[in-house]
């Protein structure tokens, strides 16, 4: 289960830095200009051809009714000859439209996937470059949800508010010009409920920015609880903290709740406004239409593509305040990646690194320090010198610093003060993939894949053959047990592997370390889930994997141990006593009162 929960938001929070996410995003975006630029140039072709649309179609209107006035008085008839032409000339204009837009859209969509594409891509090659402190301060559910809920939420608005708003300010301005040229007193009018849109629009996405940035924050902090509840649910069910567990998730889903209500209840807010004002204009347009036409001013027709001008110029008001909505959910899920893909990473590689390539496996720890926490030192002077092909042992009581001793000689952080050297060379001189190359570990949690148990074996080296992760399985004392499970070497693990026993996962992951065939070993905690007797079998294949090899191995078992070269006794960060187990224990010290406690009744 994850370390930590996650930082929560307060309610209230506003976006941190919503101009700098736009325009982190928009130089994201630099390297399709290109298509962006067409996708522009598209939509304001469309959008012109459906703006002139209403101004011919009054032509043929204008010929209707003069055609019926004529017919009425027995001076003329109809000219449907004429009509029609200035109809199909329309539709015309209306597929012109269509076809752009659909072109348009192709290409953005496009645009978005790619866009997307790049981020998650980014992200997965972040994470390999992130430091482990990072992991094991935030729930794996909060980071899936920068992988999947805000570029998921990102790519949906950005699909729809770029060509949203070219197509809405084109419109603006088309309906605008075309409006002044039927009568500027009607356009004025019209024009009166501008000032009220935008301010409505002003006060509703003002009031919505810090829910939009609520909603996908607190969405990341119930993906971390669903993830991390699920994996653990057996210890839930165990402990009966199925009513502390619903209680937490209440919570926090309770805080999305009003931060995804307030703001979806503002963004709805839109539509019914902008409707009543957009009403107010066509009554206005109305009574000033009716007034002019029956002085003779405009026609009858000119009043029927005012009307709907006046519609189409609301629609684009609805729909840059649509676009601002989005804007305030895509800046937020924007700021949100680009905040992950901006953290702090390790440094991979470094100038000038020594080879990895032919480790003998010596290592010193010289006077080494470290603390998770700035001024919380928990590793003080740590001190040792291990030869080529020893078998090197750790022991200590809980929170000795064993595990942290492993965790610093893979790099997963490094030293406070002193070093640590590999064939007498300091760790921070390799790039950490080739360093890490040379080790091979088995871990006291057991990490296993959905796939075939051949393909969780075979992870340890890629290029093995089949007989080669075989032969890795007999060695761990794994191929019998692989072998009575339906489909063998080719059954398919679950999820969380829970489909084979804890002791056979440690089987397995043993056996993956045996095919890695690395210099130097670190065995944590390796048989700590498995019986007696497998574990006197898997010690038997493990003492044939470390002849040769350095070997570190963390265990509290001190009888799997005896027969290690050195022996490290940790107490409190720092090592007490080193020496064999024959000299530890005529020593009669700590490591002698550890051992005897484990045989007394």
């Amino acid at each position: 289960m994850p370390h930590g929960h996650g930082k929560g938001m307060m309610p209230g929070e506003k976006p941190k830095d919503m101009k700098g996410a736009m325009g982190k995003l928009l130089r994201y975006l630099g390297r399709y200009k290109a298509a962006i630029l067409v996708v522009m140039l598209f939509a304001a072709a469309s959008t012109v051809f459906s703006v002139v649309g209403p101004k011919v179609m009054a032509r043929a209107t204008n010929a209707l009714v003069e055609g019926l006035t004529k017919k009425i008085s027995g001076t003329g008839v109809i000219d449907f000859a004429y009509i029609a032409k200035v109809l199909l000339f329309t539709l015309g204009l209306y597929v012109c439209s269509a076809v752009f837009n659909f072109i348009q859209g192709m290409i953005m969509t496009g645009v978005t996937q790619k866009t997307c594409y790049r981020m998650r891509r980014d992200i997965s090659r972040k994470i390999n470059r992130m430091p482990m402190k990072y992991f094991e301060s935030r729930t794996y559910g909060e980071v899936l949800s920068r992988i999947t809920n805000d570029v998921d939420t990102l790519g949906q608005s950005l699909n729809q508010s770029i060509t949203m708003v070219i197509t809405s300010v084109a419109t603006l301005i088309g309906t605008l010009v075309m409006m002044l040229s039927i009568s500027g007193i009607m356009t004025a009018i019209s024009l009166v409920i501008l000032p009220v849109s935008m301010l409505l629009i002003s006060f509703v996405v003002k009031h919505s920015q810090k829910y939009f940035r609520q909603q996908q924050e607190y969405l990341g902090h119930v993906n971390g609880q669903v993830e991390e509840v699920y994996g653990g649910h057996l210890v839930v069910q165990a402990f009966n903290k199925e009513e502390e567990t619903v209680k937490t998730f209440s919570e926090t889903n309770d805080m999305l709740y009003r931060s995804a209500w307030k703001s979806q209840f503002l963004s709805g807010l839109m539509q019914p406004i902008m409707m009543f004002v957009g009403n107010l204009g066509y009554v206005g347009v109305a009574i000033s239409g009716g007034i002019l036409a029956i002085r003779g001013t405009i026609g009858v027709g000119e009043i029927q593509a005012f009307i709907q001008y006046v519609k189409n110029f609301t629609q684009p008001i609805q729909q840059i305040a649509q676009v601002a909505n989005q804007l305030q959910s895509m800046t937020a899920a924007a700021e949100r990646v680009f905040e992950f893909l901006e953290e702090e990473e390790e440094e991979i590689s470094v100038s000038n690194p020594v080879k990895a390539d032919k480790i003998e496996g010596s290592v010193e720890f010289s006077h080494v320090s470290f603390g998770y926490n700035e001024g919380q030192t928990i590793i003080h002077d740590f001190s040792a010198r291990v030869q080529p092909g020893q078998k090197i042992a750790i022991v200590g009581p809980t929170g000795a610093g064993k595990t942290t001793m492993v965790k610093l000689l893979m790099r997963f952080y490094d030293v406070t003060k002193g070093a640590i050297l590999v064939d007498g060379h300091d760790i921070r001189q390799f790039n950490r993939h080739e360093l890490r190359d040379a080790f091979g570990m088995v871990l006291q949690d057991t990490w296993l894949f959905k796939g075939t148990i051949m393909e969780n074996i075979r992870y340890g080296r890629l290029d093995a053959t089949d007989e080669e992760v075989i032969a890795a399985a007999r060695a761990a004392h794994a191929h019998h047990f692989i072998q009575t499970l339906p489909g063998g070497y080719q059954m398919e693990l679950n999820e969380d592997a829970s489909n084979v026993s804890q002791g056979q996962k440690q089987l397995l992951t043993i056996a993956r370390a045996i095919l890695a065939d690395n210099p130097i070993l670190i065995l944590d905690e390796a048989t700590s889930s498995v019986d007696t007797r497998t574990e006197e079998r898997i010690q038997k294949a493990l003492d044939n994997l470390m002849r040769g090899r350095t070997s570190f191995i963390i265990a509290h078992r001190l009888s799997t141990i005896k027969d290690a070269d050195l022996i490290l006794v940790m107490k409190d960060g720092d090592i007490i006593e080193q020496g064999n187990h024959e000299q530890l224990l005529g020593a009669n010290g700590f490591y002698a009162k550890l051992y005897n406690s484990q045989f007394e009744s």
